[in-house]
């Protein structure tokens, strides 16, 4: 089977209406060496029959049901022939040169697992959705300049990790340090997959030359009690499984009032019910979460205070302006 330079997949679920502008982009690319995936979770809007139809260049998988967004990719990275490993949201829409731009700034950096594009929000491509991904003083993985000016976000540097929305990954590094946890079924998933691969002394690149538009939450709605639920138990799951030990106890309080505000925030928007299932179940998950942290600890190949470099102290601040907006 040929080797290919990139593999871009898409996970669809009830996407229709967004995948022709997604596709088209891709087909514009100026990089042409790479092969579409279209994973479909069991999509009932005709999804899989109009890609097939109007972008028969592309591979199409058909789960059959909603597998979630890490099972889906996991299928697509399982066929994948790329080099490169790209994930592509498909209420995403990337520049023409984007591909191109990522696998530039992967020869660019050999010890680099895995880049971030500069994700700008689709209504307003003056302002970011994400440059990469940070971490907070209270342990968890924050969107880097959300809704800030993406002109104050021009420069390739090195960065925590990458939003799963529009991001490439170097297959070696992921058949060593494993796939998306399909645990996770969405949210989340792309924060633990860029602690594991830091821990395994895997550095990632921002990209700012590599621009997508993101709708952003057009699947599972900003705020909707799914999207309460699993990122209020997908948090747990990230801080469990990754955070080394010294710095988890060093955290540990800024993560409890991150708990609290978080709960008064969802309380606010009528979700309190959904955040508290989401705690409960991620507390029943103990077990499971302990015995996969095992193995990623006892491997990690970077120290806590090479880590603890990424941490930014501003965090109180930030989430105030995030949400009170």
């Amino acid at each position: 089977m040929d080797k290919l330079i990139a593999s871009v997949i898409i996970v669809n679920w009830n996407g229709r209406a967004l995948l022709a502008e997604t596709l088209a982009a891709l087909r514009a690319q100026t990089l042409r060496d790479f092969e579409t995936i279209v994973v479909d979770n069991g999509s009932t809007d005709g999804s899989p029959d109009f890609v097939a139809a109007e972008f028969p260049e592309s591979q199409i998988i058909r789960a059959g049901e909603n597998t979630g967004f890490a099972k889906g990719n996991n299928l697509g990275i399982r066929v994948a022939r790329g080099e490169f490993v790209v994930l592509l949201n498909n209420d995403a829409v990337p520049n023409p040169v984007w591909l191109a731009e990522l696998v530039g700034a992967m020869r660019r950096h050999p010890d680099a697992g895995f880049c971030a594009s500069r994700v700008v929000l689709y209504a307003h491509p003056e302002l970011l959705d994400s440059a990469g991904d940070g971490i907070a003083g209270s342990g968890t993985v924050f969107r880097r300049g959300h809704r800030r000016r993406a002109t104050e976000f021009a420069r390739e540097e090195y960065v925590f990790g990458a939003q799963a929305c529009a991001a490439m990954y170097r297959r070696a590094m992921l058949d060593e340090i494993g796939l998306l946890d399909e645990d996770f079924f969405l949210v989340y998933e792309d924060a633990d997959l860029s602690f594991r691969a830091q821990l395994a002394g895997y550095k990632c690149v921002y990209v700012p030359s590599a621009i997508v538009r993101h709708h952003g939450e057009r699947t599972i709605g900003e705020f909707s009690s799914l999207y309460a639920y699993q990122n209020q138990r997908n948090v747990e799951y990230v801080f469990i499984k990754n955070m080394p030990t010294r710095l988890l106890w060093r955290i540990l309080p800024g993560h409890l009032i991150y708990m609290l505000m978080g709960f008064v925030f969802y309380l606010g928007k009528r979700r309190g019910a959904a955040y508290l299932r989401g705690k409960w179940d991620a507390l029943r998950a103990l077990p499971r979460l302990l015995e996969k942290r095992k193995p990623i600890q006892k491997n990690a190949r970077v120290s806590a205070a090479f880590l603890g470099t990424y941490i930014t102290s501003d965090w109180i601040t930030r989430i105030l302006r995030e949400k009170i907006r």
